[in-house]
């Protein structure tokens, strides 16, 4: 795993640390594993959740698989992690009514490293804490989110970051204001705007 720490801890508008981890693919029904080396040229959601058989994770997952047909839209790749085996995801899957013909693959980061590289790790309870990046396709973390243990995430959230991302992407030196949506009016960060952004908005 050593040597695929090219970087030495996630942070923001940095390079994603590289990892290589062992997978469980529902749709498949069968063991896989994901480079993240291999995803560059896309977007991609690295969705870190505490556990496997537990209360608020499996909400976050229905709703994620709920807006498939949107992240496919943007061209997103949404993998979900957590620290439990592949082996544990299965028989999830299988026996959690809200994970029926759950779609994403299921990385399991059962030897922590990537949770350590990504210093996400619980060092009391050894799990994972509820954490989301958004990466895009120069491998870069765009977006960084952290919640506290007993909240749920919101798959309409992420998407607006995520537009809002890929149109800063494509729009150099633009910048989308708070609750920028599709269409809305967006800045061009400069001097002349500093004490005047009330009129650059309206």
């Amino acid at each position: 795993m050593e040597e695929l720490n090219y970087y030495n801890i996630a942070k923001i508008d940095s390079h994603a640390p590289l990892f290589d981890l062992p997978a469980y693919d529902p749709v498949k029904d069968d063991e896989t594993r994901v480079s993240l080396e291999d995803l560059r040229w896309k977007w991609t959601v690295l969705f870190y959740y505490p556990a496997d058989f537990t209360f608020v994770c499996p909400t976050e997952l229905k709703d994620m698989a709920d807006a498939k047909a949107k992240f496919d839209e943007l061209g997103v790749k949404i993998l979900s992690a957590s620290t439990d085996t592949v082996f544990s995801h299965r028989a999830w899957v299988k026996h959690e009514k809200l994970m029926e013909k759950f779609p994403y693959t299921m990385l399991s980061d059962h030897a922590l490293n990537v949770a350590d590289m990504y210093n996400i790790l619980d060092e009391e309870s050894w799990i994972a804490w509820r954490w989301t990046f958004i990466i895009d396709p120069d491998l870069i973390i765009r977006w960084i989110e952290v919640t506290s243990w007993p909240l749920g995430r919101n798959s309409e959230e992420l998407i607006r970051k995520i537009e809002a991302l890929q149109f800063m992407n494509k729009n150099p030196w633009t910048a989308c204001p708070a609750k920028w949506a599709i269409w809305s009016k967006t800045l061009k960060p400069s001097i002349k705007i500093a004490w005047e952004v009330y009129e650059a908005l309206n």
